[in-house]
């Protein structure tokens, strides 16, 4: 996943008020779970501009109230069942944010702080990475390699710790931005440590729980297999649901876990969402540090890395954003604090040879789009 990508939001001149983005149903704050749709929309919602034979969910908010929250195309083309709302879907490095956040909720509890040595809460740290900190891990300028490995290799947590001390340090820690999903996983094991907890049994008490959050995690969920999107090739072929893959009985293996492969929905993403604009989850503190724009991600560059998000100054406000893909699958979350706007879409198909496109290729037009519609509102 490249974090280097600039999302193209609102350049043009746009009348932000606080109207409703209008889309043609109610607002609601705290919405209640839906019946799964029974009828195959052809049309993606908010008109964004994805191409025919597509498939994913969007939800999108303003000022927080639901604007829209539904799918276009199938979740699982071989039964007929229609993408929506609760569908679940892999949110892939979006993970990062839920593992940033786990962080912050420990020091807030006292059980750890970012400025912490990994060696106070790892063993067997090797000289060379006694300096890195948590703070380093959380902004990616640890000088840890981006991985040792395939996601869905099995690799225990022993095995995850002993490849990563043993690797090379591609920069002294501190000095550089380098996208790690190994620093992500290491910070899954220290959340684990701090809280004597299983990472997605910390995640799902002090996060998940007080969220309202009832579909996201690995493995503790209650879910049913049809609730989960089968993923596609760019050829059609299905490449089955993601905790189909290789898993460990408590989720991802650790060459994955803590960085990406959380399951979530959208509408579950909008819980978060509200989440975030209060202090249910974490504190006013906790929330300026996930949003400070710590590190640029590029030399020259606009874009920033805070602790599980990509932070951006645009013409409209502050973005915070991220994305991720898996190869079969891709989404974006981006968050406009001030005005207050929100979208998250995701597709099970981000790629077909015939007819062709790449909806990778063209999310930041797809988020631009409906972040352009809920600033406008109903009227422009």
């Amino acid at each position: 996943m490249s974090m280097a990508r600039l999302l193209l939001l609102v350049a043009l001149a746009v009348g932000v008020s606080g109207c409703d983005a209008g889309s043609g149903q109610p607002g609601s704050r705290e919405p209640d779970s839906r019946p799964r749709p029974t009828e195959v929309a052809t049309a993606a919602p908010l008109d964004i501009p994805v191409p025919p034979g597509s498939s994913g969910s969007l939800v999108a908010a303003r000022d927080g109230e639901l604007v829209a929250c539904a799918g276009w195309g199938h979740a699982d083309r071989e039964s007929g069942t229609a993408a929506g709302c609760d569908t679940v879907y892999d949110v892939m490095s979006m993970t990062k944010q839920f593992t940033a956040a786990a962080v912050l909720k420990l020091q807030m509890q006292g059980r750890l702080r970012v400025t912490d040595r990994i060696g106070e809460h790892l063993a067997d740290v090797p000289d060379d990475k006694r300096r890195i900190t948590i703070d380093q891990l959380l902004t990616h300028t640890s000088g840890l390699v981006d991985v040792l490995g395939g996601d869905y290799e099995e690799v225990t947590r022993p095995e995850l710790e002993a490849a990563a001390f043993g690797s090379e340090l591609v920069t002294e820690p501190g000095t550089a931005y380098l996208y790690s999903n190994v620093g992500y996983s290491l910070l899954a094991a220290i959340i684990e440590e701090a809280s004597g907890l299983g990472y997605e049994e910390y995640l799902a008490r002090h996060l998940f729980e007080p969220a309202g959050m009832v579909s996201t995690g690995y493995v503790l969920p209650d879910w049913e297999a049809s609730d989960i999107a089968v993923e596609y090739d760019a050829d059609g072929r299905s490449r089955g649901r993601p905790h189909e893959r290789p898993w460990a009985a408590d989720g991802p293996y650790w060459h994955l876990l803590g960085n990406g492969g959380l399951l979530s929905t959208a509408r579950d993403l909008y819980r978060w969402h509200l989440a975030l604009e209060d202090d249910r989850v974490l504190d006013r503190e906790a929330k300026s540090a996930m949003f400070e724009p710590w590190v640029r991600e590029e030399p020259g560059g606009d874009s920033f890395y805070g602790y599980g998000w990509v932070v951006q100054d645009t013409s409209v406000g502050r973005l915070l954003w991220h994305n991720g893909g898996n190869g079969y699958a891709y989404g974006e979350l981006a968050r406009l604090p001030d005005p207050d706007a929100m979208v998250f879409w995701v597709t099970n198909a981000v790629r077909s040879e015939e007819p062709g496109w790449d909806l990778e290729k063209r999310g930041p037009r797809v988020t631009e789009s409906v972040v352009r519609r809920l600033l406008e509102g109903p009227d422009q």
